[in-house]
C-alpha cells in the first residue's frame, strides 16, 4: 500500500475564532498528549491556560490572552517538525529563531505532501484531489461561507490582534494560497494540452479514414471501368 499525508488549510482568522467558539463550548485537548522527541511537554514548558474540567464560556478576550494558547499559529506547529526548535522547550533558542525554524519546515513539509486543499477554495480542491489521486467524487463539494466562525462579528482591531497572535499562520496561509492556485493553474493547462492532444489524435485518425474511403471509391470506379471495358470488346 502507499500512504500519502494530505491536509486542508483554513483562513487563519476564521479558524482561530472557529477554535475560540469550540473551547468556549466545552471542547478540551486533555486526550492530546503532544508527544515530541518521545515524551510530552512538562506543565512548565506548556502551561495550561485554564484551572477547572475545561474552559467552556471563556470571552475571546480571555482567549486570546492567554500566552500559552495552542490556538496560536495551531496550523504552522502542526506542520513542521517541532524537533527542530526543542519542542516545546522555549529556552532552546531565540524566538525569532524559532519562529523561522518553524515557518521555514511547515512551509516544506506542506510542499512535500502529496495533496493539500484550502477550505476557502472547495472545488478547486476537489478537482485538484480528483487529478491528484486519479479518483472522483460523487458529488461536488459545497462552498460553506456561513459558519460558526464568521458568525462572530469583530472589530478591525481584534481583527488585527487576532493576526498578530498568528503572524506564523497568516504567513504560512499566503504561502500556501500562492502555491495551490500555481498547482491548480498547472493542472488545468495540463488537462487543456491533453484534451487538444486527444482532438488531434481524433482529427488525424478521421483524415485517415476518410482518405482510405476515398481511395477505396476510387479503386472501385476504376474496376468498374476495367470491366465495362472488357464486356465491350466482347
Amino acid at each position: 500500500r502507499n500512504f500519502y499525508y494530505i491536509t486542508i488549510l483554513r483562513d487563519p482568522v476564521s479558524r482561530y475564532l472557529s477554535e475560540w467558539r469550540h473551547v468556549q463550548r466545552g471542547a478540551t485537548w486533555k486526550a492530546s498528549l503532544h508527544v515530541c522527541d518521545g515524551r510530552s511537554p512538562t506543565t512548565e514548558e506548556l502551561p495550561s491556560c485554564y484551572t477547572g474540567d475545561d474552559w467552556s464560556g471563556c470571552s475571546l478576550q480571555e482567549f486570546m490572552d492567554c500566552p500559552y494558547n495552542l490556538a496560536n499559529n495551531r496550523q504552522v506547529r502542526m506542520l513542521s517538525d517541532l524537533s527542530l526548535v526543542g519542542c516545546y522547550n522555549l529556552s532552546v533558542m531565540p524566538e525569532e529563531q524559532r519562529n523561522k525554524v518553524l515557518l521555514d519546515s511547515a512551509k516544506e513539509n506542506l510542499k512535500r505532501m502529496a495533496f493539500f486543499g484550502l477550505t476557502e477554495f472547495q472545488r478547486k480542491t476537489q478537482y485538484l484531489f480528483e487529478k491528484t489521486f486519479n479518483m472522483n467524487f460523487i458529488s461536488p463539494f459545497t462552498q460553506y461561507n456561513s459558519t460558526r466562525a464568521s458568525s462572530v462579528e469583530i472589530d478591525k482591531q481584534t481583527q488585527q490582534r487576532i493576526e498578530a497572535l498568528n503572524f506564523l499562520d497568516m504567513e504560512l496561509y499566503d504561502y500556501a494560497k500562492d502555491l495551490f492556485l500555481q498547482r491548480y493553474q498547472y493542472m488545468r493547462q495540463k488537462e487543456h494540452q491533453e484534451a487538444r492532444r486527444k482532438r488531434q489524435e481524433q482529427r488525424k485518425i478521421l483524415r485517415a479514414k476518410q482518405a482510405h474511403l476515398r481511395e477505396q471509391g476510387e479503386n472501385s470506379s476504376s474496376t468498374d471501368y476495367t470491366g465495362n471495358v472488357e464486356r465491350w470488346r466482347r
